[in-house]
């Protein structure tokens, strides 16, 4: 392994251009600009997938390369620069991080008389021997170590991530539900799925149905202003958790409140009873902005009650543990209170945490950092709670945690965390032939550059926190970890790049997360992801995922191209799904009521009887299958148990199971494309006539049972031992 890898070569500076591309177009970048732009990643020219080479403008090359630290303004600028890296590459001997494989020998490119030594996390040291070219020991320990360099009067150190070489394999073949927590409420819910909702869910499921795991939306903390964004992958911050989720009458200073307090408490539980009365009995939205207001009125009467010494001491290990990221974020929420949910518009001095007016601000509003560090410490505890007893239930997995890609620029992740993030960019996707104008998403990137200086420790903390009360985590667009569409501010998706990550290193880092937590990792890796991508990701032991629907033979290898995939022909490492949040329904695809809907929003692009008959032929593709492979008779119509059994004959580890369809919910969670238009992300569980469904009727419903009653002993005699495989993953 080379001691300094830059994704460019000396050849690259002479280039006239991207490849393939017009040097002659307007705002072409100059070759310059491009060796530039490739000695830091970032890509210059892209293809959408259409056969076609797209050249990236200048002024994006120049706007991204800002958002990297480095100026390209001018041709002057641009030579600067050149130099400036050239320089600094020739006066380090070693990277800031160096990310290695545990088993193999890694060669670093250093002077043969320097001294290298490798301190331990653990407190141990190694010394490397001397000689031509140095070797990293193969037995190297797993963890984050420090390398030292010492030639004649120099120093050098540098962060040495020791990662697996892949994830250990899942216990056997499993399944399980996947959900949108909020969207479940039970009668004891106050307006909206909880934690409590989550783990009786968890313990119905794995008890009574055999179910291996729970896969649920993220439950990352939002934006506290008001209106809210219901979006739970735009959150304030991806490391702590909502606590509109926390279930007020399961904490335990709930049974300790002084009877003056009690009337107000019994209260605010009638008026959450009646927003879950709105929702339930007269078919409205979840309004989350409505049940905060209730559950923050009756937090703030517990958090007044006095903890006992053995609840304080724990509290106490709780604030010791998350250190510095917890001061940070009940800092953010407080001054959030005072000042707006936006610290992009706050008081100039308190726009960065290490601000001195922050530290006074904080020691002002002491009291109510103190309240929001107890609000997560009461989330950890739920959290906690609700994976063990999905462990006790049987499930051989438990929770599945979904990481959203990014956050919200003006929240606390993006304010604690903005020396490691790019300002001015937001993430996105390119034009591609299902959406001509690209997407923005609103997400500050990572900084590569900033993540390798810092040992990529924020990103070891973020993945370290998903895990904790996990079995798997779900990596929202997992090919972020090789490279990002970077869309500088104020121009079109159209106008982005693609901006690249040292793989290598994103992948350790969360290889050795998930194998210390002990936790299965599931990429999200639908879209367009860049060749070899998944076989990289596989390589590790992290999961793709599969939708039924997009799996088909679009190479036309061994019968008409795009036909509908064999079973046997599908990846073994996956979760493969009928639907997901952002998709129809599976009711909603059978009957053609996905189309339908799109038509009365005015999101179709082709007439409604082309589009329909687009879907009709779609279905009959996927019947003609199962007819062919004995899964269905002929004339039958295809259903929801057929694809089920279909989902059964692919070699996939994991199955998953979309809650709504359980009872036949045609309406999606989430509808792209939408955003005042529909009522993504507020929708309950519902019946096929859209009645809402609470957890206690969805668990005496028949759906449930006959799926798992389909899926369960199957499943199970795939396994390689008898009964359940012990232990269960993330168990503690």
């Amino acid at each position: 392994m080379a001691a300094y890898h830059d994704r460019s070569d000396e050849n690259r500076d002479e280039s006239p251009g991207a490849a393939g591309a017009d040097p002659a177009a307007p705002d072409a970048p100059s070759a310059r600009l491009v060796a530039l732009a490739h000695h830091h990643g970032v890509d210059a020219s892209y293809d959408p997938g259409d056969g076609r080479h797209v050249q990236v403008p200048a002024a994006t090359l120049i706007a991204v390369l800002a958002a990297l630290g480095v100026d390209a303004t001018s041709p002057e600028a641009v030579e600067q620069a050149l130099a400036e890296r050239r320089a600094a590459q020739a006066a380090r001997l070693l990277p800031p991080t160096l990310v290695v494989r545990a088993g193999r020998r890694s060669a670093l490119d250093v002077p043969a008389a320097a001294r290298l030594t490798i301190e331990l996390e653990d407190g141990g040291q190694w010394e490397v021997p001397p000689g031509r070219s140095h070797w990293l020991p193969a037995d190297l320990p797993l963890g984050r170590h420090t390398l030292r360099l010492e030639l004649a009067d120099r120093t050098e150190s540098a962060t040495l991530i020791v990662a697996p070489q892949r994830l250990e394999p899942l216990p056997g073949r499993g399944w399980g539900f996947l959900a949108q927590l909020y969207s479940v409420l039970s009668e004891r819910s106050w307006g909206i799925g909880d934690l409590g909702d989550l783990t009786e869910l968890a313990q119905w499921s794995g008890a009574a149905l055999g179910a291996d795991f729970l896969q649920i939306n993220p439950l990352h903390a939002a934006l506290p202003t008001l209106p809210s964004d219901p979006s739970p992958y735009r959150p304030s911050s991806r490391r702590f958790a909502d606590p509109v989720h926390l279930r007020i009458e399961a904490v335990p200073e709930f049974a300790r409140v002084q009877p003056a307090d009690r009337a107000r408490l019994d209260e605010l539980a009638e008026r959450a009873g009646r927003l879950r009365a709105e929702v339930l009995d007269h078919d409205g939205l979840i309004d989350r902005d409505a049940v905060w207001a209730v559950k923050r009125e009756a937090l703030e009467l517990l958090h007044t009650v006095p903890r006992g010494p053995g609840r304080d001491a724990a509290y106490q290990a709780f604030v010791r543990r998350e250190g510095d990221w917890l001061d940070r974020y009940a800092t953010w929420c407080a001054l959030a209170e005072e000042h707006g949910g936006d610290w992009q518009h706050w008081p100039t001095g308190l726009r960065h945490p290490g601000n001195p007016q922050v530290a006074a601000a904080r020691a002002e509003l002491a009291d109510r950092v103190e309240f929001h560090r107890w609000l997560t410490w009461l989330l950890d505890e739920q959290l906690g709670r609700a994976q063990q007893g999905a462990l006790d239930a049987g499930m051989a997995i438990g929770l599945i945690h979904d990481l959203a890609i990014g956050v919200h620029p003006g929240g606390a992740d993006a304010w604690a965390l903005q020396d490691y993030l790019a300002s001015g960019i937001s993430v996105g996707a390119p034009p591609d032939a299902f959406n001509a104008h690209g997407q923005d998403w609103g997400l500050p990137p990572w900084r590569p550059d900033a993540l390798a200086a810092a040992g990529y420790a924020p990103l070891a903390e973020l993945l370290r926190a998903a895990a904790r009360h996990a079995g798997a985590i779900r990596m929202d667009h997992v090919m972020g970890l090789f490279r990002l569409w970077w869309v500088p501010a104020g121009r079109p998706p159209t106008e982005g790049t693609y901006v690249r990550y040292d793989a290598e290193a994103m992948l350790g880092v969360l290889a050795l997360e998930a194998h210390r937590a002990g936790t299965a990792v599931i990429g999200e890796d639908l879209g367009t992801v860049e060749p070899g991508v998944r076989e990289q990701l596989a390589a590790r032991g992290v999961l793709g995922t599969s939708v039924l629907w997009f799996e088909r033979d679009w190479a036309g290898e061994l019968g008409p191209k795009g036909a509908p995939l064999d079973p046997k022909r599908w990846r073994a490492g996956c979760l493969a799904t009928l639907t997901t949040h952002d998709l129809p329904s599976t009711a909603a695809r059978l009957s053609g009521e996905h189309v339908v809907l799109r038509h009365q929003l005015g999101l179709l692009a082709r007439p409604l009887a082309e589009e329909q008959e687009l879907a009709a032929a779609e279905l009959a593709d996927w019947r003609d299958e199962l007819i062919r492979i004995g899964m269905l008779p002929e004339g039958a119509e295809l259903d929801q148990a057929a694809l089920y059994d279909f989902l059964l004959a692919t070699p996939a580890e994991l199955v998953g199971v979309w809650l709504p369809d359980m009872v036949g919910d045609p309406r999606p969670q989430n509808l792209p494309g939408t955003w005042d238009q529909y009522p993504n992300w507020r929708l309950p569980v519902a019946d096929g006539a859209g009645v809402p469904v609470t957890l206690e009727r969805l668990a005496g419903a028949p759906g449930p049972r006959a799926t798992a009653d389909r899926l369960t002993p199957r499943l199970a005699a795939d396994r390689p031992g008898p009964g359940r495989p012990t232990p269960p993953r993330g168990a503690r």
